[in-house]
């Protein structure tokens, strides 16, 4: 029997492990050189050990043959599936679920080209992404890709939309960073949403695009801090604190100039961005909406409260170590969603037990909405009919 037995479940968050030449087949050629010149990727890609090693792994028999039996315990290029697509379908048998969201590792943040002058290298990247993760997730139905979209130049942003969608993209990233010289909000943008919404595909959020903590925060003159790998490019508890914060204004603008009203079947996903700020932000939205209603049109023209907004189209994945039970409780049950994290480590060996356990206080229909139903509503037609609710799997 798989992880998830015969409950309904769809997973709005699982991930590959891309290896250091992922994109090379996928670039234009006048850009590749270009492309692998970025002092970030050196950064990144340190001296490329952990490719080399990956490789050898999953090429190694003896490994391989215990793939079955460590379908949960192993993480990142270890895993099943994490990189090499003729095994994942494999690993979504094993885990059980209906279908998954599944989103870059290697690629998350565009290489920092969003925050450059170089244009044309900053949409190469994203439609080099774009074509890759199509072709990882041709594999299997089930698997969902999602396009990278970056928000800088309205027109290039357009044909990127356009492309990813051509290509068979499930829903489009956006960061959750504002970009340098407009708000996400600008109607400069409105052919984007227009596509989304035509299509029936979310536009997605997810970490990694977000705006980083200050570096000073970490000059305490203490020893720094190491994070869960070991090393300090990713959280600790500091800044851990940062990650929902450019979230929560892109999506105050979105709801605040209309974006939503304007385009009302669009959904949103706010993906591995967590959930705790989520009951409070909505408030916040509220008090902020009736503080300034009197002056500003813009509010007077919303076609409900802002929380009321986010009910009818956001939606919004926890964290697994959050109270998922309160956030339920308080943001309602229209919003939350369930994610692996698959592959990642961040996800945990158990993910199923500590969300169950958070929401056995829940009634038994929100559960099912944060299990199934709310997934199903955000990816409307990207989500196939057949692959909705398959009959040998039932109500979470």
């Amino acid at each position: 029997m798989s992880y998830a037995g015969e409950r309904l479940i769809h997973d709005a968050d699982s991930h590959l492990m891309e290896l250091d030449d992922c994109l090379d087949p996928y670039f234009e050629a006048r850009l590749l050189r270009r492309y692998r010149e970025l002092p970030y990727l050196h950064r990144k890609n340190g001296d490329f050990v952990w490719a080399t090693t990956a490789r050898a792994r999953q090429s190694d028999d003896g490994f391989r043959a215990g793939g079955d039996a460590n379908i949960l315990l192993r993480k990142n290029y270890e895993a099943m599936g994490s990189f090499l697509p003729a095994d994942r379908p494999r690993a979504l048998d094993l885990l059980g679920f209906a279908s998954q969201l599944v989103f870059t590792t290697y690629c998350l943040g565009n290489f920092g080209l969003d925050q450059s002058d170089d244009m044309e290298l900053c949409y190469g990247a994203a439609s080099a992404h774009n074509r890759m993760m199509t072709d990882f997730c041709a594999v299997d139905r089930r698997l969902l890709p999602t396009g990278y979209v970056p928000l800088e130049d309205f027109e290039r942003a357009r044909a990127c939309a356009a492309e990813a969608i051509a290509l068979g993209c499930k829903g489009l990233m956006i960061p959750s960073r504002v970009p340098q010289r407009h708000s996400p909000s600008h109607v400069g943008l409105d052919p984007v949403w227009a596509m989304a919404e035509e299509a029936g595909i979310p536009i997605l959020f997810h970490v990694g695009g977000e705006t980083k903590i200050e570096p000073a925060y970490f000059e305490n003159g203490l020893p720094r801090v190491k994070d869960f790998h070991g090393g300090e490019e990713n959280f600790t508890s500091l800044s851990y604190m940062a990650i929902p914060h450019a979230v929560m204004l892109s999506l105050a603008a979105l709801i605040i100039d209309g974006v939503l009203d304007r385009f009302p079947r669009l959904k949103v996903g706010v993906i591995e961005l967590g959930a705790s700020w989520l009951p409070g932000w909505m408030r916040y939205l509220d008090s902020g909406a009736a503080a300034f209603a009197k002056n500003e049109d813009r509010l007077k023209r919303l076609s409900a409260k802002p929380s009321e907004i986010v009910r009818r189209q956001v939606r919004v994945t926890p964290y697994p170590h959050e109270d998922v039970g309160w956030i339920v409780a308080n943001a309602g049950p229209e919003v939350c969603l369930f994610s692996s994290d698959y592959p990642h480590v961040e996800g945990g060996r158990h993910p199923l037990k500590r969300f169950d356990e958070s929401l056995a206080a829940t009634p038994g229909e929100a559960r099912r909405a944060f299990y199934a139903d709310n997934f199903i509503d955000l990816m409307g037609a990207g989500l196939a009919e057949d692959l909705r609710r398959p009959a040998h799997l039932r109500a979470a």
